[in-house]
């Protein structure tokens, strides 16, 4: 509540990504004020081991993450894991360093609980990332995932050398893989989404995966804007490849659910929609996959979750684990520790 009156409010006179660096910012100031920051971390992390569970063989403290997209660097570790999360999803990382597409890229919906982003996989490059994961004191039992995507000057015949080149890199470091090939804001990369170009990356990948000691659990995030059929060449894929699961969903690229006014979203651009307008498209999409496989294929779910009934409607169609981005941006910090004790 002191979020939404006080907190919210200040920071919504800012562009979305300045907030984002205030925010963040003055959160880490906080933490190491010596009794404010103890208070903080003992209230967000009681009860973090609430619903331990097993995901693509890996134990999870709790069901909750952070979706990637949050903290594309690795500079956040620091701070984020002190909410409650059980997992921490990186990136989305390319093998170089790019500046995403031009400013301003991302905008706020207030009216509809949601975001609206062409950020563009800006980021500073997988190494940056490697570097920032070796000096990181990992809290125990925190999971970390490295989301991977292709550099935008990449040919998308060329792809699989970055998704390959970034999964070298991370695999010392990360406990599970996320393939990006749905985001809305790289030009041409939703047409690796189909079914011969995604057997190619997810084969290599996997081939990859083959050769180490131990394997990761590699996933792919999808884009809710499949049709059902695409859907059935994406789960056909998934089960020759032998990839482990997949990650529903990314951003929308249709404007249909939006009750903000028409104009004014056309003014803001391209762009895809994170929030409330995806809440209910994304949870069928896990439902559908999951009566298609009889269950059997694991599933993270992401996308519209602001409240325990979300998270607890994502977990009754089928998904595990569930991941929270744009409901930290409308709920506040207290958003995980109500989630993990709350969900059935």
């Amino acid at each position: 509540m002191l979020y939404k009156i006080f907190v919210k409010p200040l920071l919504f006179l800012f562009s979305p990504e300045k907030a984002h660096a205030i925010t963040l910012f003055l959160f880490r100031f906080l933490l190491k004020i010596p009794f404010l920051g103890w208070a903080f971390k003992s209230y967000c992390k009681a009860g973090i081991s609430r619903d331990p569970i097993s995901f693509c063989n890996i134990s999870f403290q709790n069901r909750i993450g952070l979706a990637a997209g949050f903290d594309k660097n690795g500079e956040y570790l620091d701070v984020m894991p002190t909410l409650g999360f059980g997992f921490i999803e990186l990136g989305t990382v390319t093998p170089r360093p790019q500046n995403g597409n031009d400013l301003p890229r991302l905008f706020r919906l207030p009216k509809d609980n949601a975001l609206l982003n062409r950020m563009g996989f800006n980021n500073l490059g997988v190494d940056y990332l490697v570097n920032q994961l070796k000096s990181f004191s990992r809290p125990k039992g925190l999971i970390i995932g490295g989301n991977i995507g292709k550099n935008k000057d990449t040919p998308n015949e060329n792809a699989v050398d970055d998704y390959l080149f970034c999964f070298e890199k991370l695999y010392p470091f990360v406990d599970y893989f996320v393939v990006n090939v749905s985001s809305p804001n790289t030009p041409g990369l939703r047409a690796l989404q189909e079914k011969e170009p995604l057997t190619f990356i997810l084969s290599a990948l996997q081939r990859a995966n083959d050769e180490k000691l131990i394997q990761k659990p590699i996933l792919l995030k999808i884009a809710p804007d499949l049709a059902f059929s695409q859907i059935d060449d994406i789960i056909e894929v998934v089960q020759i490849t032998k990839c482990h699961g997949l990650v529903i969903s990314n951003t929308t690229s249709g404007r249909d659910k939006l009750t903000t006014n028409k104009l004014e979203v056309e003014n803001f651009g391209a762009g895809g929609i994170s929030g409330k307008p995806i809440r209910e498209i994304s949870t069928e999409i896990i439902a559908y996959v999951f009566e298609k496989t009889k269950g059997t294929l694991p599933m993270i779910g992401v996308g519209g979750i602001a409240s325990v009934a979300d998270a607890n409607e994502k977990l009754k169609a089928g998904a595990s684990l569930i991941q929270i981005y744009t409901g930290l941006v409308y709920e506040g910090p207290f958003l995980v520790k109500d989630l993990v004790e709350g969900i059935v």
